[in-house]
């Protein structure tokens, strides 16, 4: 009696541009092969693609696809949780190259620009913010990361008074060490020194001794 046997065969994986694909070949005795199916790799900028894990965009990613929408100077940049869409975000802060600031958000999963808006409250800012410093923001990034290794998840210009009265400016920047601990470390604006704030289990401890 005559069988009908079918065979599937499955070649072995290989790499295609970067992706992975395999294929099958399904058979039987009579007709040959009666199909062939190729999977085709999954593109990174598929949007029917699994997204990356939220905050694969570092802050450097963020800055540079912020200033692509907004020339200008990145003033601030904070990792946050967006409570309306769920995604993990970059908040920044940009003066633009048309005196106007400008709030940008980025998507910490691809580092797509969400949103640019000019900041309603330009008025107050325009008097009190800096829009500037002798010290970059990715400058400030290197020198914080030098002296405490992690992940960068705020950077923020602000001033501060010296002891003559005058506005001292410098990088407040929140790092996530590699130890697991969350730091805060100063950058001047000026010089490039950074001082670590201790942490406040530090200044308990020695408050007993």
């Amino acid at each position: 009696m005559k069988r009908n046997i079918a065979i599937a065969t499955l070649t072995a994986a290989v790499l295609v541009g970067g992706g992975l694909v395999t294929t099958a070949a399904f058979a039987d005795s009579d007709n040959g092969v009666k199909d062939d199916r190729t999977a085709a790799p999954a593109r990174a900028d598929d949007d029917s693609a699994p997204a990356g894990k939220a905050g694969s965009t570092g802050i450097d990613e963020a800055v540079t696809a912020a200033l692509k929408a907004v020339p200008g100077t990145v003033t601030e940049a904070e990792r946050d949780d967006d409570d309306d869409s769920g995604r993990t975000v970059w908040e920044l802060d940009v003066y633009g190259s048309d005196k106007v600031w400008h709030d940008v958000t980025v998507d910490a999963a691809n580092g797509k620009v969400l949103s640019d808006r000019e900041d309603d409250d330009n008025d107050d800012r325009d008097r009190h913010a800096p829009r500037s410093a002798d010290v970059s923001l990715d400058a400030a990034v290197k020198a914080a990361l030098t002296e405490q290794p992690g992940t960068v998840t705020s950077v923020d210009l602000d001033e501060d008074d010296d002891d003559a009265g005058r506005g001292a400016l410098r990088w407040d920047v929140d790092v996530a060490g590699k130890d697991g601990k969350e730091h805060e470390l100063r950058v001047d604006a000026k010089t490039g020194k950074v001082t670590v704030d201790q942490d406040d289990d530090s200044d308990d401890n020695h408050g007993d001794d």
